[in-house]
């Protein structure tokens, strides 16, 4: 498998200034200035091929935005499913938005949006600022990952309320204003969130609760048990599967200590329970 390699330095050139009018020369600092901070806040990205498991070929495209400590990576799947997994450094937050097309034939509308808002731990990115010196030597290869990680399933008991979940993070309001009543969260995430305060969210667990509400007791069958389309709440299952993603660094030994010298590669399966109103807003899980 052909490697990333990481970006070491970046020139740009020596700028020399040829006149001696010290506004023409205040101006072209001036200039220089906003190119470099256009530098700094710009959104870099990679365009990865990707085999999925059933064979095809995945064309993900991961986005690092350093000025926001975040990345988006985004992909359609084969039957036009499109996911987004958005990543919230400075909020230890991750969303899984999945966009679904619908099925006219069966009644649904053109296409339904739901969030899924979890924990982010060390070992689920590399940081934004790694992953902005990340470039491709062969853009049309097809990537394998190193890592194939276990399946984990996450059981979503809370429903977050898109309008107040800027305290949860302050991404989550345009990341999934199209899943007002579909965006669901863990009672475990939101006390971890507590247990770690953000500075700039002045997060606690009163402030956090205040942005979501439990779903309806008692747990409904799983929508793939029940007749009824349209009457009976049930607990839908949606399997999100991220082909490739850089999950680590590797560390080379060198005269002068250790170095930065690649990228470690995983795949990762997650399969979300949350609770619908009713059988026809899950026609996937049959």
């Amino acid at each position: 498998m052909q490697k990333l390699e990481q970006e070491v330095s970046l020139s740009t050139g020596d700028i020399m200034f040829y006149t001696p009018y010290t506004k023409i020369a205040i101006f072209v600092l001036v200039v220089f200035c906003t190119i470099l901070v256009k530098l700094r806040d710009c959104e870099c990205q990679l365009v990865i091929n990707v085999k999925n498991q059933g064979g095809d070929i995945v064309q993900e495209s991961i986005t690092s935005n350093i000025t926001d400590d975040s990345i988006v990576l985004e992909f359609q799947r084969p039957e036009g499913t499109l996911i987004t997994q958005f990543v919230d450094f400075r909020s230890e937050v991750q969303v899984f938005r999945v966009l679904v097309l619908g099925e006219e034939e069966r009644g649904q509308s053109q296409y339904q949006v739901l969030c899924f808002i979890t924990q982010l731990t060390k070992s689920d990115f590399i940081s934004a600022d790694a992953m902005s010196k990340l470039r491709q030597r062969n853009p049309g290869a097809v990537r394998q990952p190193e890592e194939d990680r276990p399946r984990e399933t996450l059981d979503m008991d809370l429903i977050v309320e898109v309008d107040k979940s800027s305290i949860i993070s302050p991404h989550l309001p345009q990341i999934c204003e199209e899943a007002k009543g579909a965006s669901y969260a863990r009672e475990g995430d939101l006390r971890a969130w507590a247990n770690t305060p953000h500075k700039a969210l002045s997060r606690d667990i009163v402030s956090l609760t205040a942005s979501v509400r439990r779903t309806p007791p008692p747990k409904p069958v799983r929508c793939n048990e029940t007749n009824t389309l349209w009457q009976q709440p049930c607990q839908c299952r949606l399997e999100v599967c991220v082909g490739w993603y850089p999950c680590g660094l590797k560390y080379c030994r060198g005269k002068s200590g250790s170095y930065r010298c690649g990228i470690k590669t995983c795949r990762k399966c997650r399969a979300f329970l949350f609770h619908v109103l009713q059988r026809q807003n899950c026609l996937w899980d049959e």
